[in-house]
């Protein structure tokens, strides 16, 4: 196809026809503003349309045409890309230009490149008959060239503020590749580590899981999305994905509506009261319903309670995946159930294209149910100000100049940094020295660059990713000290392998096992029935720890793990998760000692893989097992206890956090009061530090049984050795409500068990009353 001229605005609203509505174009179009049910401009527009037209803005189809050829070069590594949904049928450029010329689509995803785009973009505004702007979306979940650590990695961090700083430079990259909206952030609380979606999201806590939403929100939008680093979120997967039965992929979910509203929904709220303009739906069903076609969760909660004035997109062609469910007959039933329950747009399944515009025409669907998701389309569109510049975030120069800045290289790995978690140090054998120490690198990770990454790094810039084994040679003083083997792979074993290790490990003064689970062992499509490590790995820890050498663990992984054996054993234990581009240098800065570990469990590790699912804020049980050795009729295993090997929360660091006892300003909270509560935490150690005080609290009776203890704050505090800091919080009834049998949100009465501690089963509780007040349920 020739190249097209590119229009100004003021040729392009000219050959619109829309010089009327221009004005409208200047207004603050940002969140609920963007939103006015009455807007002119839409309203004009939407009256030009034909059913045709309008039912192609509601279809969303994946870019498989637009090279990447215009990008720098991400790698030469085919699983990459396979990472995307497999089934998406191939189109051939012509094709889908004529769709976007004919107005059969809205919105293409998963295409990366600014001139492809813009060649796109031109079809759309200079060739359809009413010019209306694409918007190009992306499954950029942590990082596009440059790769953060995975989302619950950083969730580990305990730190809002460095997640709305890893999203906004996330951000910046992708708008300038030519991405104006992201599929994320994911916000599914996920209490089964047999899940692979954990990796995805913020672990098993409601607290943490709603500050991390806001805050990933706010990073991917910024303060306006108009402009041209604005990167619109989409808050997922709406709903109570995480509640999959079993931890089994695309499951089904069984939920109390109270369980549902007080603990799997707040996180979803946080994510659309931050401002975020577009909701995923989820594969799952939840009681039977599936949630694309549910409209209780769609209409009745997100719009009319929530009042949510973006859209809502479907999952990879799960309005069609309603027919599998059982849920509907055929394509037009799926289309018609997913529309009248609230989905706006559908992708990659043609439903809503091949279906609606009849459906419509025989009054089988309302003209104006269409119209509504139409208008929820354009508004969002015009919110990211496409009417005003259709070409936003499709600048070449930006393409070539604000990828990989080094200020984006340092904040990757500040951020792996930050989200590894020591777990164990036994008789400090950590920090490692730099020099006068040979050390043996064993594993299937220790020279691995094409696993760093982790699931959804699908445009990664492999080239630049630091593996274990460059990262440490980089820091010592004489890399030849450092020996390198590999002794299994991921899942299998390796001729020679384990003599191999085992004579690596003789000739060392410590051993640095890197083990854990390769990219496709976490994600989507990757529910494990089994936590451990592949029995491969187990082999190979077996086999050196005989040795009798110090032994240090550096896990990689996307899950929680059940550890046993000569792991779990081992003197030293890192948490290392799927650390990104520079997770080399990260774990070289930790194992050597230029920083000290700071992480904290965002999820429990279980003492084994049946514990699952297992997590800290379970409900108590009328016959606890108090004391793990304690045997008889109690709720116990038989071979395990039915509690953490490393709780919520945990996370040690090179200095030693003593805590003081929890203390409150008063013995009771008025109903409409606030209590001050607060801990004075000193380091004892030799090293600073950065510790994670955590509020917890415990209502001992109440309508419901409410968790055995419940996440309400967190706070860091700087430490150098032999200092002191209070931890201080303030507590309201709000802090206290939970959601009651009849659905409301309220505080009752009564007495609660409050401390402020280092994980979510440290300290020693003390009492608050709280006060009845007028508006007492």
């Amino acid at each position: 196809m020739a190249e097209l001229p590119e229009l100004s605005r003021r040729q392009w609203l000219a050959l619109t026809g829309w010089q009327a509505a221009a004005g409208a174009l200047a207004l603050p179009l940002n969140t609920a503003q963007a939103m006015d049910r009455t807007d002119p401009f839409i309203e004009q527009l939407l009256a030009r349309m034909t059913l045709e037209e309008k039912a192609g803005q509601l279809s969303m189809y994946s870019d498989g045409t637009r090279a990447d050829d215009d990008a720098p070069a991400a790698s030469d590594d085919a699983a990459a890309a396979a990472q995307a949904n497999p089934s998406v049928q191939p189109q051939t450029r012509g094709e889908l230009l004529r769709a976007i010329a004919e107005g059969r689509v809205g919105a293409l995803f998963n295409g990366v490149g600014v001139h492809g785009a813009r060649q796109l973009q031109r079809q759309a505004v200079e060739q359809s008959r009413l010019k209306i702007p694409l918007v190009f979306a992306a499954d950029v979940i942590h990082g596009l060239r440059t790769v953060f650590p995975v989302p619950l990695a950083e969730a580990a961090a305990f730190d809002p503020g460095l997640a709305e700083r890893t999203a906004r430079a996330t951000a910046v990259e992708a708008t300038a590749s030519g991405v104006q909206w992201t599929f994320a952030p994911m916000v599914d609380l996920a209490r089964d580590q047999r899940w692979g979606r954990v990796v995805e999201g913020a672990g098993e806590d409601v607290h943490l899981g709603r500050q991390l939403a806001a805050a990933r929100v706010r990073g991917f939008q910024g303060p306006d999305l108009r402009r041209d680093d604005a990167l619109l979120a989409t808050v997922k997967h709406f709903a109570a994905y995480g509640g999959v039965t079993g931890g089994m992929e695309y499951g089904s979910v069984e939920l109390a509506e109270t369980t549902l509203r007080d603990q799997h929904l707040p996180p979803y709220q946080a994510g659309v009261d931050a401002g975020a303009l577009s909701v995923m739906t989820s594969f799952n069903d939840i009681s039977g319903v599936p949630s694309t076609a549910n409209r209780h969760l769609l209409t009745g909660i997100l719009r009319d309670e929530w009042g949510f004035e973006g859209l809502v997109v479907s999952d990879f062609a799960s309005d069609e995946e309603l027919i599998a469910h059982g849920y509907a007959a055929d394509g037009r039933d799926a289309a018609r159930k997913s529309l009248l329950a609230g989905c706006d747009m559908a992708m990659q399944s043609g439903l809503y294209q091949q279906h609606l515009p009849a459906l419509v025409r025989e009054g089988v669907v309302p003209l104006a149910a269409l119209d509504r998701a139409v208008r929820r389309v354009l508004h969002v569109k015009k919110a990211l100000g496409l009417f005003d510049n259709p070409y936003r975030s499709l600048d070449p120069a930006r393409q070539d100049s604000q990828v990989r800045l080094p200020a984006t290289v340092a904040l990757a790995r500040e951020a792996a940094r930050r989200s590894v978690v020591l777990l164990k140090n036994e008789g400090g054998l950590l920090p490692l020295r730099a020099q006068g120490q040979r050390i043996a690198l064993i594993g299937p990770f220790g020279e691995d660059r094409l696993h760093l990454m982790g699931p959804w790094s699908i445009w990664a810039d492999h080239r630049h990713g630091v593996g274990l084994a460059q990262g440490l040679r980089a820091a010592m003083a004489d890399a030849t000290q450092l020996a390198v083997v590999a002794g299994c792979e991921a899942e299998a074993a390796l001729p020679g392998g384990l003599a191999a290790a085992v004579q690596a490990a003789q000739a060392a003064d410590v051993v640095v096992l890197a083990l854990g689970e390769h990219r496709e062992m976490a994600g989507e499509a990757a529910s494990r029935a089994d936590i451990g490590l592949p029995p491969a790995q187990l082999a190979l820890a077996e086999a050196v720890a005989a040795t009798g050498k110090p032994l240090v663990v550096v896990l990689r992984h996307g899950r929680a793990l059940a550890l046993t054996g000569a792991v779990r054993q081992a003197q030293a234990i890192l948490a290392g998760w799927f650390l990104g581009s520079e997770t080399g240098h990260a774990l070289a800065d930790l194992l050597f000692g230029a920083h000290s570990p700071c992480g904290r469990l965002p999820v429990s590790f279980p003492q084994a893989s049946g514990q699952q699912p297992y997590f800290y804020n379970h409900r108590p049980t009328g016959r606890p097992q108090t004391n793990p050795a304690e045997g008889g009729f109690k709720a116990r295993y038989r071979e395990v206890a039915n509690q953490a090997l490393y709780p919520f929360g945990h996370g040690l660091t090179y200095g030693e956090a003593r805590y003081g006892a929890t203390a409150l300003s008063a013995g009771t909270l008025a109903w409409d009061g606030a209590v001050q509560v607060s801990a004075t935490v000193t380091n004892t150690g030799a090293r600073a530090m950065r510790e994670v005080a955590q509020l917890y609290i415990r209502q001992r009776v109440a309508s419901l049984t409410r968790p055995v203890r419940e996440l309400k704050g967190f706070l860091a505090l700087q430490l150098q050795p032999g200092e002191s800091a209070t931890a201080r919080f303030t507590l309201t009834r709000h802090d206290l409500a939970y959601v009651l049998p009849d659905l409301r949100t309220a505080a009752e009465p009564g007495v609660f068990d409050i401390v402020v501690a280092p994980s979510a089963v440290a300290g020693t509780a003390v009492a608050l009353t709280l006060l009845p007040g007028s508006s007492t349920p």
